[in-house]
């Protein structure tokens, strides 16, 4: 069985590597490819762009030239997700979102579109990554009560939101497990002088510096011994791969809204 896939945002370093793992898979055809209006992409052939060579795939600056796609994927920005989600939920398609950066309304207006189609919301798309959240789960139920929980990201010079967005499921899985709102609970960066850690605080911190692809640590400390569990990815085709993987499954999935733990089974 062959799926058709459309990446929607292609023309950034990541848009390129998912044009590029669409067209290596032997079970996918590639579409085509979105950009925004006035770039100048926009008829251009996608294996170009990626470093390919011709696929018959263009680059356009509208969704309605891509609707043979059975499956969109989508690593933009929050405003742009939202608009293709719209188009997708019009068309009856089935939608990957890889962005990260949403507010609390913005991913309920999400989780209500699963009710129309088949929806999967991954801030990070990776299967060591997703393998992570589940490690961390069953780390905050055994020792998560009486220890320090700090999490670590670092990431290129050119990412806007922070902490990612992958920080934040990390914390938002252990809150979960724990029983506590990461709302009420999850310390932002720390300055000055202040009074000692809050032992049921979550904390986080965030480096943004050259071209690192991405880094996570959770951290669970005690008195005399700490738990480091840690992920480092070295390249982006690692999100690409996985976004081939969940666009997949998403070809014979049933409307809802699910992540990347539906995807690989981990639920």
């Amino acid at each position: 069985m062959t799926i058709k896939v459309a990446i929607l945002g292609c023309s950034g370093r990541m848009g390129q590597n998912l044009l590029k793992a669409a067209i290596e898979a032997d079970d996918i055809i590639l579409v085509g490819g979105s950009v925004r209006q006035n770039s100048t992409l926009v008829g251009v052939d996608a294996g170009e762009l990626c470093g390919m060579g011709k696929v018959g795939a263009p680059i356009t600056a509208s969704m309605d030239e891509l609707s043979a796609a059975d499956v969109f994927i989508d690593f933009t920005a929050p405003g742009a997700t939202l608009t293709h989600l719209d188009w997708c939920a019009t068309h009856h398609k089935a939608l990957l979102i890889g962005t990260t950066g949403f507010d609390a309304d913005e991913e309920q207006r999400i989780r209500d579109y699963g009710k129309k189609i088949p929806l999967v919301l991954a801030p990070n798309t990776s299967v060591g990554v997703n393998l992570l959240f589940k490690l961390l789960q069953i780390t905050a139920q055994a020792i998560g009560d009486y220890t320090d929980i700090e999490i670590f990201e670092a990431h290129h010079r050119f990412k806007k939101d922070a902490p990612s967005g992958t920080a934040v499921k990390m914390g938002q899985v252990i809150a979960d497990t724990l029983g506590r709102d990461l709302n009420e609970c999850a310390v932002y960066g720390r300055e000055g002088i202040s009074d000692e850690r809050k032992a049921d605080t979550i904390g986080f911190a965030t480096v943004r510096a050259g071209d690192i692809v991405g880094e996570h640590t959770a951290f669970f400390a005690d008195l005399g011994e700490r738990l480091e569990i840690s992920h480092k990815a070295t390249s982006r085709m690692t999100f690409a791969l996985g976004a081939m993987r969940a666009a997949r499954w998403l070809s014979s999935a049933k409307n809802g809204f699910y992540d990347m733990q539906d995807v690989l089974g981990l639920k």
